[in-house]
Parts: structure tokens; sequence; C-alpha cells
């Protein structure tokens, strides 16, 4: 799926989306060092909630963004069809 409304918006949500997506990655990071180091069980499943939470969000940022550009341009040969969108968000739930 290709993420592509006009360049400013754009910019726009891929920023909000990777910043998502670097937060979870740090976030798992962390995780992994807890793990490797013998952390407490409680951290380690609280920060994992926190991977999985952020994970989520970026993919909710991604479906929404593809909503829109759908419902602007949906001529785009990039666009996707109502069941195909569905399918991307319930495959979050």
């Amino acid at each position: 799926m290709a993420i592509k409304p006009d360049a400013d918006s754009r910019t726009a949500e891929q920023k909000k989306i990777l910043n998502r997506l670097r937060r979870a990655q740090g976030q798992l990071t962390a995780v992994i060092a807890a793990v490797e180091g013998g952390g407490n069980c409680r951290d380690v499943v609280t920060q994992l909630a926190a991977v999985s939470s952020a994970l989520d969000k970026a993919g909710f940022v991604i479906v929404s963004t593809a909503m829109r550009q759908c419902l602007e341009n949906p001529d785009n040969e990039n666009s996707l069809t109502v069941p195909e969108l569905e399918r991307l968000f319930l495959t979050l739930a």
C-alpha cells in the first residue's frame, strides 16, 4: 500500500507514523535488554504492552491515511476498495 497524499500532508503523516514506529523500536530494544538482563517480569510485560500499543497506533494511522486518500482520490491506481480497507482495519483489531 502506498501512502501518497499531497507532499505536505504526506510528510506530516509519514512523520507521525515514523515517530510511532521509532518509539516502538526504542521500547522493544528496552524489552530485549530487560529480558537479556533478567529484568523484573512486571516491568518487562508493561514495556511490552507499550510496544504493542505503539505499533497498533502506527497501524491505525496508516489505515486512516489510506482511507482518507481513497475518499479524496478514489480513481487513483493505488486506492483500496472498502473491503480491502475493512480487512486492513480488522487485522489490527
